[in-house]
């Protein structure tokens, strides 16, 4: 069976990462236990039909009178038509950096159980009835300020949840944010204004260089070259306009073994020569 990479496989630009995102999911059979690769953290609100969701060491079934939010992670989905001959769903994407950021607003910095639960399981009432009906993709597809009313009503059902439930609530969102970078990202975070190529990151990381490759572009969903050459000619652009650097001062630094090569990339990113910038 295909793993199914979610939200990514609903976006209709593939190449935009988006940090909040809504989806009506509509089915007309049953599906059991599909593969789901979650990469954002999801609000799962069931209009119509049964969910069961399969995680590490437990399992959690759901109908419309709850709605769940959900960890990211691997999972198996199972989504079953109940006397309607329909199954209908909204999903609710955000990112751990919207998250954050609505935390750091809101909430106190406190620490999670030690206890992690993947799942969080909310009893609907009237008011989740009324925001569930005021989601729909279209209408944050084609507005003009879609990006900003979805950030509003995020905000809007995370304060709803964090009134309801409370401290357990709250615990449950801290528990969302990762604890610590993986030793394979520490690595290469490590060296992002080295000037170690991508084979010498691959060593540190033990790994040959397609299977770092391969395993980059999982983590980072974009090659590890273009993603490293974007960062350090960010970092060179920041140092250039500062006025104390010229470009004949960093470019070894931020990994280009010649000056004209540094040059030519930074017009092609930036459309303006680093000479120009540091003037």
């Amino acid at each position: 069976m295909p793993i199914e990479n979610i939200p990514e496989i609903y976006f209709q630009n593939k190449n935009t990462p988006q940090d909040i995102f809504v989806y009506d999911f509509k089915m007309t059979s049953d599906v059991v236990k599909s593969k789901v690769n979650l990469s954002m953290n999801m609000f799962s609100f069931l209009q119509v039909g049964k969910k069961q969701v399969h995680f590490a060491d437990t399992s959690m079934a759901v109908n419309s009178k709850q709605s769940l939010l959900l960890k990211k992670g691997n999972w198996l989905w199972t989504e079953l038509l109940d006397t309607e001959a329909i199954y209908y769903c909204k999903l609710f994407f955000f990112s751990e950096k919207k998250l954050i950021d609505f935390l750091s607003k809101y909430t106190n910095n406190i620490k999670p159980h030690k206890e992690e639960v993947p799942y969080f399981v909310i009893e609907n009432d009237q008011y989740i009835a009324a925001f569930i009906d005021s989601l729909s993709s279209n209408t944050y597809t084609n507005h003009s300020y879609s990006d900003a009313l979805l950030s509003l009503k995020f905000e809007e059902i995370m304060l709803y949840l964090l009134n309801k439930y409370g401290d357990k609530f709250e615990f449950y969102l801290h528990s969302l944010i990762s604890k610590e970078v993986s030793p394979f990202k520490n690595i290469v975070e490590s060296n992002v204004y080295s000037n170690l190529k991508l084979e010498e990151i691959a060593f540190l990381c033990n790994m040959s260089l397609s299977t770092f490759k391969r395993y980059f572009a999982h983590e980072y969903s974009e090659p590890p070259g273009k993603w490293l050459q974007d960062k350090r000619l960010q970092r060179a652009k920041e140092l250039l306009q500062k006025g104390e650097l010229k470009a004949s001062d960093i470019y070894l630094d931020i990994g280009y073994n010649n000056l004209s090569n540094f040059s030519i990339a930074f017009k092609n990113k930036f459309g303006t020569s680093p000479t120009d910038i540091s003037n």
